[in-house]
């Protein structure tokens, strides 16, 4: 919790020297709503549009708000993967209160053909990186000889913690797909803010399948990454009262 205050503490002050100067279409920039604590608390509203999002990045993944499945922005578009697995594009007007998002240019780009399973696959990733300590986007499409993946039910207050929520997860097994993985790797020191390591999202090559990426095995790949020393988070402009083991913690935050 301690590490948490204060890397929030650091991105605000930062937030604060930025909101000046961030125009919202900065290539490389990584754009996130709430930290990643806030949902596994069981924060599942936000105030912010797609349509507002759009604005932010092109390429990332997320939630809707009341944790309505799983998130994912390919190309400039975004899509929703529902609790029954099918796959709809999502409308402007809808909001989110986790997202993570950038203008994905490529910094490296690399063809594997070997079959790799996804440990392996974040090796040979890591391989890439000219730093573990960036904020990095990852795209890799190809021939997903196996991807199990998942999606979460809409939930309804009171909300319950995600963990709870990840009991009743959806499940599912796609096998000899064409398809991309959207992802992050973010730091080891960024913990509480976002998943230290990788997280990926997966779509289907024609966007009928996918969801947050359990377990893959994928061959003749192409893994591109852009990395960036910046992060943007934005907090909801309102006064959470988040309970956990350790206690309630109390944030207020205003945000455009």
């Amino acid at each position: 919790m301690k590490r948490l205050v204060w890397l929030l503490a650091a991105v605000f002050l930062l937030w604060g020297a930025a909101e000046t100067t961030y125009s919202g279409s900065g290539a490389g920039l990584v754009f996130q709503i709430s930290p990643l604590e806030a949902l596994m608390r069981g924060d599942y509203d936000g105030p912010t549009t797609f349509g507002e999002l759009k604005q932010k990045g092109d390429f990332g993944l997320g939630t809707l708000n009341g944790l309505d499945g799983e998130m994912v922005a390919l190309d400039g578009r975004f899509y929703q993967v529902r609790f029954d697995g099918k796959v709809i594009e999502v409308e402007d007007s809808e909001k989110t209160p986790f997202a993570v998002v950038t203008f994905f240019k490529a910094t490296k780009k690399s063809p594997i053909s070997r079959k790799l399973e996804k440990k392996t696959l974040e090796v040979a990733i890591d391989r890439l990186l000219d730093s573990k300590e960036h904020f990095t986007a990852v795209r890799v499409g190809g021939d997903f000889r196996y991807i199990k993946v998942r999606s979460v039910p809409r939930q309804n207050k009171p909300y319950v913690p995600l963990m709870d929520v990840l009991q009743r997860q959806a499940v599912f097994e796609l096998k000899d797909v064409k398809g991309t993985l959207v992802g992050f790797r973010f730091p080891a020191y960024a913990k509480g803010v976002n998943v230290p390591g990788y997280h990926f999202h997966f779509l289907t090559e024609d966007r009928t399948a996918g969801g947050h990426v359990l377990a893959c095995t994928v061959e003749n790949c192409t893994v591109e990454i852009a990395e960036s020393c910046d992060l943007f988070l934005r907090v909801p402009s309102r006064k959470d009262s988040v309970t956990s083991a350790g206690g309630s913690v109390n944030k207020t935050e205003t945000s455009q």
